[in-house]
């Protein structure tokens, strides 16, 4: 890049001293320094970026190199697993359906009460109605106009 010394930094402030004129030298100077800022953010975010995008290209490499790793565990418990059932029927005589000899397969169990939650948490209209309870929903623009005092009454 540029290499700028204090004596070159200094020659640019000289020169341009004599051709901007001291009136106005240090607005042009707050300006540039501005311009300068926004370049060192702007070089800043795109380097934050290009970090990141190298992160997250490193992060899907790992992660495509654990769904192997588990995918190769999962068939290697898999493969041990019908080498186990088949040793057991082999030993046993037993069928290999997964029900072992004896014992009857039970259904799984089901809560005869579906909708208990609901059923018992449900209040009847007539009783919201004599407590006063808002049944039906109703905007806020629909409530200011339904309570507004109306023109001509006095209350």
């Amino acid at each position: 890049m540029i290499d700028l010394g204090i004596s070159k930094i200094a020659l640019i402030g000289a020169v341009a001293l004599i051709v901007i004129g001291p009136e106005k030298l240090p607005r042009v100077a707050r300006t540039v320094g501005m311009l300068l800022g926004k370049a060192q953010r702007y070089v800043n975010d795109v380097k934050q970026e290009v970090n990141r995008s190298m992160e997250l290209d490193e992060f899907k490499k790992m992660k495509d190199s654990f769904e192997g790793a588990a995918r190769d565990v999962e068939s290697s418990i898999r493969t041990g697993a019908s080498d186990f059932e088949k040793s057991w029927s082999e030993t046993t005589g037993a069928p290999s359906s997964g029900a072992l000899p004896g014992f009857e397969a039970f259904p799984e169990y089901r809560n005869p009460k579906k909708k208990w939650r609901l059923k018992r948490g449900a209040t009847p209209q007539w009783f919201k109605a004599r407590s006063g309870v808002r049944t039906k929903a109703q905007s806020g623009a629909a409530r200011v106009a339904r309570f507004r005092p109306q023109p001509g009454r006095k209350a």
